[in-house]
């Protein structure tokens, strides 16, 4: 168990908190900004899910710089990123900031292209995330950040960035899948 990898749990052990924060009604007041009220809970939860974000940069620079990539690491980084993910997506169809359809198919891609990887996997194929597949994470981190804050700061200008954030990520995150499938196909094709 090496830094990188407990950085990683260290992610993984913040998402229920993250879940409590945005689960519980806590009456701890609201801050208005520009047209909106934001909830200092949402507040809070997106303050933790904006650190845990960035514990995947951290987790990743030091593994590469340090030599310490290990299995353990590429199977629990890109898991707690989509636990990560998927917990703030569910979250917010169940507070009405994101569409669940939305959602839906934001989730159903990560599915799809972990099958694709565990099909791989039994393959002795190690499928190594893309640039596409990182600019979509960052994509989403951003999208989830901005819908958790109420669209601030954008919200005092009346720009609606959370959607536009959240349309960019659902583009990025659907084409993304596609690329994943379309240069790896031969492993769906060739597998046993």
């Amino acid at each position: 168990m090496n830094i990188p990898n407990k950085i990683t749990l260290s992610r993984i052990f913040l998402i229920p908190i993250f879940i409590l924060l945005l689960s519980i009604p806590f009456e701890w007041g609201q801050i208005e900004i520009g047209e909106a009220l934001l909830p200092v809970s949402h507040l809070v939860a997106a303050l933790l899910f904006i650190v845990a974000s960035t514990t995947d940069w951290i987790d990743g620079y030091y593994a590469r710089k340090f030599n310490m990539v290990t299995n353990l690491g590429k199977f629990l980084d890109p898991l707690a990123d989509k636990l990560l993910v998927s917990a703030a997506l569910i979250l917010l169809v169940e507070l009405g900031l994101a569409p669940a359809w939305i959602v839906i198919l934001i989730i159903s891609r990560e599915f799809a292209v972990t099958g694709l990887r565990l099909v791989a996997a039994g393959e002795g194929i190690v499928l190594a995330a893309s640039q596409m597949g990182k600019l979509k994470t960052w994509i989403q981190i951003v999208a989830i950040s901005v819908l958790l804050l109420h669209n601030f700061p954008f919200s005092y200008i009346g720009f609606r960035f959370d959607i536009v954030a959240l349309y960019a990520a659902l583009i990025i995150t659907v084409y993304s899948g596609y690329d994943y499938f379309d240069k790896n196909w031969n492993v769906m094709k060739d597998s046993k």
